[in-house]
């Protein structure tokens, strides 16, 4: 059954209110859920249900995978169900569902466990094995099993093979009932009912396929005496036979038991086999007064266990317990201690098999690595690492409440900010484009509107249309509503308008809109009638499934006197109305739709197309001048090196006279003549310049290294703001062609920055900080990465689940159709300490989110800045007499004006 949060999925049981109308009222109309057979009284409850089991939050039971709805993990189960019982040995069945009936364990694993090793080795009549003779491998069907007291007499195994005295072997002599019996303990199960001293007559029905090309194996090389022995009745024993692993394993007997059995959730409760499957197996069903008896000791001995824990930890009971007899006690203690021994020999066992499989396949981990082995560490805690994700924002998000409303809001947005260049369009923040799609009020047309639809409408001109598409498209609906519907003019009906009326409206608005002049010095005035007409010549039903819907509110009104209050209830319509003023009426939602088919129609126009094609010429261009860039850099900073490697090799000048001679004695002096003396102090001052030369030289020189270092820290300098330059313009033209996510994290969600692409700018005149969302946005893991996480085995899928849960909480969770969005920089900085550089994908994204680091933040204080300047309250000198609207034209989004636009038609 799918389970939902780790909890099982119950279906919905009828009312007793319902169950009692059913006898008195039979044809009483009901919602059925056919899926699941469930059946509701209201409509509401049975939407309600539909769309709960809609919800990609279910999760196969049986092989772990999530992400799914319930009746793909249903379809998931049963078709995992189909193939695992179309494997598992159909003989092997009924002694293991016998084996496991009424068994008290606490975990799953350990059962399976147990019954691997007590059926490893023992076979049943009907099986198919394999068998090893000399090293040839033989697929085998066994024909019979001969227990342990036909070890020591063949003759008496030889007397079998007649079948009329073999008929009745098995009914006499069933075999591995001791050691199928898991209430034996292993020892007494070896001792009484050993495997190896089982003899099998089995038939050999085909070789085994060569696999000698498998992993450099050598193969055997197979005789025609070993052909032969093909449809021959041979006798082996144990060590001879094994079963194909697609048939027997740890993992497909995890998976049978699993499908199989069932346990309550009370304390040491024993796995029962499913009624239907024990009753078409030959289970028995109702628990013997002994097994009843066994199960009632083993859960009092769990629950009195428990509860001596709590006593030693929280201090014993106020009232006295009754006191077990000695016999009792005794009988408990033996229990209990022959259960701790065998935990403690599996445990042993369990820990030797792992060190020996960490021996053998460990090998050091070379980061960075696959994201999802990587894990946070006490010394990544200690060090600031975040355990969990701070959690996007969703309210935030506008259109929040509809996926496909957000995507294509966030679509158009881009489409027209990264082509600003070949509309002529100027920049437009998201901010200002969601309250332009927001603008309701008719007495205050919105330039932004206006400009936006008429670069579409300018730029559709150019391309190829079918005239009057929209008006044959809705006359083949009509034929189709014709043909199908008993009342057709009620069926093709929308909003209270035929299509035939619809039509009538339509055939004298727009027809020359190809041609009609929306002048920027006039309001762009005729927009809307230009729009009916590239609709009527664009659209259809097939491209445009709501195209009836957006024409019928484009161009009838409800009656005078049915008021709408804005809340985009619609109406009823009935009369014809001009498209001016009408369009002001249609919810944000239509107004994407309708923006969404004309960008999509624009993406195939030739401007669109001459503008990535020069973008990809200037990319070029860009990857030439980085490269000359970084070379220049690469040049100046082994000049400064260099000049930095001269001036340490200089050795400090030293003071004092120059020479180290000792000036004479008193005594010479007296005894010397003038003339020489004069000669020497000629000759001291002539070295004294000498000396004060070479300093002036040596000053000069450093103070040449100085300046030229400092020219060349400059240069450096220079080359660097241009490089930043050029990855900004980088990003520009980048944008024009694709638009990329800045990365992923471990579970592939993925992060959008959208500022800064195509006619957008990251820094405007003077250094000031630009912004277009001011906002990273994070979505779910597309349906493709979402199917790499569910490829994980069934080992690993569970922890995955519940690792998704610690690292981004069960309100952090993202799929394929959610999105949130970080609007502070507290944020950033939770998310940035949440990353680990450790894994690909968040190293990556990491480093990205770290180029871009000052823009984006830049940008999120100026739009707070903003959103702060214009939610100040008025001066409380204003007069209060001034209107709403007066305050609307003053609104950021009303004061937007198109500097790029051309005046001309």
């Amino acid at each position: 059954m799918p389970t939902c949060r780790r909890k099982r999925v119950l279906l919905t049981e009828p009312s007793q209110a319902l169950l009692k109308t059913a006898s008195t009222d039979p044809i009483k109309p009901v919602f059925y859920l056919r899926e699941t057979g469930e059946i509701f009284e209201t409509y509401e409850a049975y939407a309600a249900r539909m769309s709960f089991y809609r919800m990609r939050q279910f999760q196969c039971e049986v092989t772990g995978k999530s992400g799914l709805d319930y009746f793909q993990a249903v379809e998931s189960e049963r078709q995992e169900a189909r193939t695992l019982h179309s494997r598992f040995s159909e003989p092997l069945k009924p002694a293991v569902l016998k084996a496991v009936q009424w068994q008290v364990m606490g975990r799953l694993d350990h059962l399976v466990e147990a019954v691997y090793e007590r059926f490893k080795d023992r076979y049943f009549s009907g099986e198919r094995i394999l068998i090893d003779l000399a090293g040839i491998k033989y697929y085998a069907r066994v024909d019979k099993v001969y227990p342990p007291k036909y070890h020591a007499d063949p003759k008496a195994r030889d007397a079998h093979m007649d079948p009329a005295s073999s008929s009745n072997l098995d009914k006499n002599d069933p075999p591995h009932v001791i050691g199928g019996d898991l209430k034996t303990s292993s020892v007494d199960a070896l001792n009484k009912d050993n495997p190896a001293l089982y003899y099998y007559w089995v038939y050999l029905t085909e070789l085994e396929r060569d696999k000698s090309h498998e992993k450099n194996k050598s193969g055997t090389k197979i005789t025609e005496q070993d052909k032969k022995l093909v449809g021959s009745l041979i006798e082996v024993h144990c060590g001879m036979m094994s079963r194909d692993r697609l048939s027997f394993s740890k993992s497909i007997l995890r998976r049978f038991i699993r499908d199989c059995v069932d346990r309550d959730a009370a304390v040491a409760s024993p796995w029962t086999v499913k009624p239907a499957i024990a009753s078409r197996y030959g289970v028995q069903s109702i628990m013997t007064e002994e097994t009843r008896q066994g199960v009632e000791n083993i859960k009092k001995g769990e629950i009195d266990k428990r509860k001596k824990a709590w006593e030693d930890k929280e201090g014993p009971p106020t009232k006295k317990q009754k006191k077990m007899t000695a016999a009792q006690e005794e009988k408990e203690r033996r229990e209990r201690e022959a259960r701790e021994k065998e935990e403690k020999q599996k445990l042993a066992k369990e820990e030797a098999e792992r060190l020996a499989a960490e021996k053998k396949k460990k090998k050091p981990i070379r980061y960075p690595t696959e994201d999802m082995d990587v894990t946070i560490t006490e010394k990544d805690k200690k060090a600031g690492m975040r355990e969990e994700r701070p959690i996007p924002k969703r309210q935030s998000l506008p259109f929040s409440n509809n996926h496909y409303s957000l995507e294509g809001f966030l679509m158009t947005w881009n489409f027209l900010v990264v082509y600003g260049q070949p509309f002529h369009l100027s920049v437009i923040t998201l901010d200002e484009y969601e309250h332009a799609l927001r603008h309701t009020a008719i007495e205050h047309p919105c330039v932004l509107l206006a400009e936006i639809h008429s670069a579409l409408i300018y730029n559709l001109r150019t391309v190829n249309f079918n005239r009057h598409s929209a008006t044959l498209s809705l006359l083949k609906l009509k034929e189709a509503y014709e043909e199908q519907a008993e009342d057709p003019d009620t069926a093709s009906s929308m909003l209270g308008v035929k299509i035939d009326d619809l039509l009538a409206a339509m055939a004298d608005i727009g027809n020359n809109w190809e041609r009609v002049p929306l002048r920027h010095a006039e309001g762009r005035d005729g927009w809307e009638e230009a729009l009916i007409g590239c609709l009527k010549d664009h659209a259809t039903t097939d491209n445009f499934p709501r195209i009836q819907w957006i024409l019928t509110k484009l161009l009838f009104a409800p009656a005078d006197d049915v008021v709408e209050d804005g809340t985009f209830q619609d109406p009823m319509l009935s009369v014809v109305a001009s498209p001016r003023e009408r369009y002001y009426s249609l919810c944000p939602e239509d107004r994407i739709q309708i923006l969404s088919f004309l960008c999509t129609l624009a993406a195939s126009s030739k401007a669109i197309h001459l503008h990535m094609e020069s973008c990809e010429e200037q990319l070029t261009a860009l990857r030439k001048e980085k490269i000359e860039v970084n070379r220049q850099k690469k040049q100046f900073q082994e000049e400064m090196n260099t000049l930095a490697g001269e001036a340490k090799e200089e050795s400090p000048s030293t003071n004092g006279d120059g020479d180290g001679s000792v000036p004479p004695e008193q005594s010479e002096l007296s005894d010397a003549s003038e003339a020489n003396l004069r000669a020497k102090a000629h000759a001291q001052s002539h070295s004294h310049s000498k000396e004060r030369e070479a300093a002036r030289q040596k000053q000069a020189s450093q103070k040449h290294a100085v300046a030229e270092h400092r020219r060349l820290d400059e240069e450096v300098n220079k080359l660097e703001r241009r490089l930043e330059g050029i990855e900004r313009d980088f990003r520009k033209l980048l944008g024009a062609i694709r638009v990329k996510p800045l990365g992923k994290d471990r579970f592939y969600n993925r992060f959008w920055w959208f500022d800064g692409m195509g006619s957008a700018s990251l820094v405007g005149s003077g250094g000031i900080a630009l912004y277009g969302t001011g906002r990273l946005f994070i979505q779910g893991p597309s349906e493709f990465d979402q199917e790499l996480l569910d490829k994980r085995d069934d080992e690993q899928a569970e922890p995955l689940t519940m690792r998704r849960l610690n690292d981004e909480g069960e309100s952090g969770l993202f799929y394929y159709d959610t999105w949130g969005v970080y609007t502070e920089i507290e944020e950033l900085e939770a998310l940035m300490a949440w990353l680990n550089p450790k894994g690909v994908r968040e190293l990556a994204l990491k480093t990205a989110l770290t180029k871009w680091w000052p823009h984006i933040t830049a940008g999120m204080k100026k739009r707070a800045a903003d959103l702060n300047a214009n939610a100040k309250i008025p001066d409380a000198r204003r007069s209060s007499r001034k209107t709403a609207q007066g305050d609307l034209s003053r609104e950021p989004y009303m004061l937007w004006a198109n500097r790029r636009a051309i005046n001309t038609s």
